[in-house]
């Protein structure tokens, strides 16, 4: 009985997340923040839900071993992917919101050789 109550707290909150990240695709108004939304939102509640199935399997030691493994690859590649994503995008010149304050990537690109300069190279050269 508490296997499966934990199992169903844990689906639906999994649920919940990748719910909000759905509507963070939606509801944000520009590429970054849509990425940041999704790959934080979305691996939690994929992570969430792969811990449930490993909590209603317990017995079966393959399917927690796996479920595990979910949960590590997606907490370790959903932001790096997203990131990614992310940069292609602003590079390729995809607009940012109006509302954005600062945009730190602007200020260490060169548009002629197309790199990016780090923040310690900047601080040397100053």
């Amino acid at each position: 009985m508490m296997t499966e109550l934990v199992t169903g707290l844990l689906m639906l909150l999994g649920s919940f997340l990748m719910l909000l990240a759905g509507i963070g695709i939606i509801r944000m108004p520009d590429l970054l923040t849509r990425m940041h939304a999704t790959s934080k939102a979305g691996a939690l509640g994929a992570g969430l839900m792969a811990v449930g199935f490993a909590v209603f399997f317990f017995a079966d030691t393959s399917v927690v071993v796996r479920a595990l493994a979910v949960v590590v690859f997606v907490i370790m590649t959903a932001p790096v992917a997203a990131h990614v994503m992310a940069r292609a995008g602003y590079f390729v010149g995809i607009k940012l919101w109006e509302g954005t304050v600062k945009d730190v990537i602007k200020e260490r690109y060169d548009l002629k050789t197309h790199q990016l300069g780090s923040s310690s190279r900047k601080r040397e050269e100053d």
